[in-house]
């Protein structure tokens, strides 16, 4: 048990740096902020300087010259790069004007003690840090060649430094001399220090995890930024591995298609859009458009062990998943719904037919990824009852701070023995299902709310009414699942239980230190609860007599990432974030002295 923690947890921090990464302003205020920084901020640090109206001139030109350059960078030199269009660009050219101006206020104020020559050298100081800002957000995030990077890097702050050389010469000749070593030297030293942090990044990814650490960072911001999710899947192609994929469908049918419950032992991860995490909606979306019936796929026992690694693969188990479903349901009898705890465990099963379908739970606890050897065990005990099949699902749904759910393997065991002996002990008889789905539009994903929406299927035997809800989001606050149990009991269901798809498809979206909020952190419980009631009684109305079927398949040659590998890309990530704050100021503060000396040259 003790790989999957370190695997979650190095995960967790990979993920976590989705939330360092901010947001930029809109297009209209960082242009409007460029404008007032150029215009009135430079013209008063100029003027109080050296006061006269060609300050203006020199605002202005600065404004100029900071969008034309922009416009020619985003429409041209890295027009084929989806990160750099022109809101990201100016945004680029915003935060270096605050990083200058300050430069230019600071020469300014001291300018008054100690001449007017230093506001100068602190506007060359302000240009150096400007280009080496830029140079390390272009180099670091932008896959096209190397002259374009360094072109769309220096067009801007070049351009601007013409025009402050311009004004400098129209005060003094001697000025423009002496400053200009400093401005020819300065892009070159800019671009040899970006260069030996990057390199040394890379370095840490290719000696340590065999991995290119740049390129993984690039396709990785560039998921974040733009929702581009082919170039870090690439990625997770070339360095995952085929293996075949366990998958159980159990089906009712009707007098056509009435509901199914999918569950691909597989990892609805890794975050966001990337590999398996959209395939619980993918599934349930494409299997009710095929067979005209609602469909939901709740967490099967595993953790990371397998996350597919592309959308590709996602389509591979839907393929087989929609081939495999074509089979007649014969089951027409099922036992009550029956439930067994453990100390903290708390274990559901039903049987229809010679098949059983249990899950697991450990609310209001954490219920987090469960060991692949308690859905051996079930499968091992169900035999002992002459059952055939055992489809075993994650309940997920109770997340706190402390995670210990290893530590209560053994209650889950001992649980679902007992609840498999006491359900295999009750007559079965005939049943009836109903199902309907909601997808409720006031819920996002950055809410928890994925997709897939809420799935609700009700099976009656001898007028006793158990619902089944599963939502598409990742875990549940604690003491949710009671609440809702709660208020199904009070809609006139005997028994129920609620279940996630763990999808990490709400992953990385925001701000936090898990990245994602579970569902009810940021919905609202009584509209949740609502709209659970809702689709309960919708999926009531049509109850039907049906028959169940069951099959368990394979899915063959899916390209997955591994345990192993997957861990070692979590590692990198956090690790190269953790290089780049320790080497950024040695390299820096060097680069800084350098520029300093060169300033005291003149």
């Amino acid at each position: 048990m003790s790989a999957q923690p370190s695997l979650n947890n190095s995960m967790d921090n990979a993920k976590k740096h989705y939330s360092s990464l901010f947001a930029l302003p809109s297009y209209e205020r960082s242009l409007l902020s460029v404008a007032a920084i150029c215009i009135a901020g430079v013209t008063l640090t100029a003027y109080a300087v050296t006061p006269t109206l060609n300050v203006v001139l020199l605002g202005i030109s600065l404004f100029a010259a900071t969008v034309i350059s922009d416009l020619v960078t985003c429409k041209g030199i890295l027009q084929s790069d989806p990160l750099f269009i022109i809101r990201r660009t100016i945004a680029m050219s915003f935060y270096g004007w605050l990083l200058w101006l300050a430069f230019m206020a600071l020469g300014t104020g001291l300018g008054y003690f100690f001449g007017g020559l230093l506001w100068v050298k602190l506007t060359l100081l302000g240009f150096g840090t400007v280009l080496t800002l830029r140079v390390i957000v272009i180099t670091a995030t932008s896959e096209t060649p190397r002259w374009r990077q360094a072109l769309s890097a220096f067009l801007q702050p070049v351009l601007c430094i013409a025009a402050l050389l311009v004004y400098w010469s129209s005060i003094s000749n001697a000025i423009l001399l002496q400053v200009l070593p400093f401005v020819v030297l300065a892009p070159i030293i800019s671009y040899t220090a970006v260069f030996l942090l990057l390199r040394s990044i890379d370095q840490l990814g290719r000696k340590g995890y065999g991995l290119a650490a740049m390129p993984l960072f690039r396709a990785f911001l560039l998921n974040w930024v733009t929702d581009i999710n082919a170039p870090l899947e690439k990625h997770l192609e070339e360095i995952g591995e085929d293996a075949d994929i366990e998958v159980n469908l159990l089906k009712f049918d009707a007098s056509k298609p009435k509901a199914a419950i999918i569950v691909p032992l597989v990892h609805p991860g890794p975050f966001k859009n990337i590999g398996s995490s959209l395939l619980p909606s993918l599934l349930k979306q494409n299997y009710e458009k095929e067979y005209g019936c609602d469909a939901c796929t709740p967490l099967g026992i595993l953790g990371h062990e397998l996350d597919l690694a592309s959308q590709a693969q996602n389509h591979k188990i839907i393929t087989e998943v929609l081939s495999s479903a074509k089979f007649e349901s014969e089951a027409s009898l099922a036992s009550p719904f029956v439930r067994a705890t453990d100390g903290t465990a708390i274990v559901s099963c039903q049987i229809f037919g010679e098949t059983v379908f249990m899950s697991f739970s450990l609310a209001p606890k954490t219920t987090e990824d469960l060991p692949q050897e308690l859905g051996r065990l079930v499968a091992e005990e169900a035999k002992k009852y002459g059952l055939k099949h055992a489809i075993v699902v994650n309940a997920h749904n109770s997340l706190d701070d402390l995670n210990d759910t290893e530590l209560h393997v053994e209650e889950l065991k001992r649980a679902a023995i007992a609840c498999l002996k006491k359900a295999s002990a009750l007559p079965k008889k005939p049943f009836k299902v109903g199902s309907a789905a909601v997808f409720p539009q006031d819920f996002t994903q950055k809410q928890g709310m994925g997709t897939g929406g809420i799935t609700a299927i009700i099976v009656e035997v001898e007028m006793k009414k158990t619902a089944y809800v599963v939502i598409d989001g990742n875990n549940m606050v604690p003491h949710l699942r009671e609440k809702v149990l709660s208020s199904l009991t009070a809609q006139g269901f005997l028994e129920a239980e609620v279940f996630t798809t763990d999808t990490h498809a709400v992953s990385a979206l925001v701000t936090g230190r898990r990245g994602y909020h579970p569902v009810g952190e940021a919905i609202n419980h009584d509209a949740l609860i609502n709209y659970i009631n809702e689709v309960a009684k919708k999926a009531d109305a049509n109850l039907e007599d049906a028959k169940a079927g069951s099959k368990q398949f394979i899915a063959p040659k899916v390209r997955v990432i591994g345990e192993e590998r997957l861990n070692s890309i979590s590692i990198l990530v956090d690790k190269a974030f953790l290089k780049a704050k320790k080497t950024v100021p040695p390299i820096f503060g060097a680069e800084g002295l350098l520029f300093i000396l060169l300033l005291l040259l003149f």
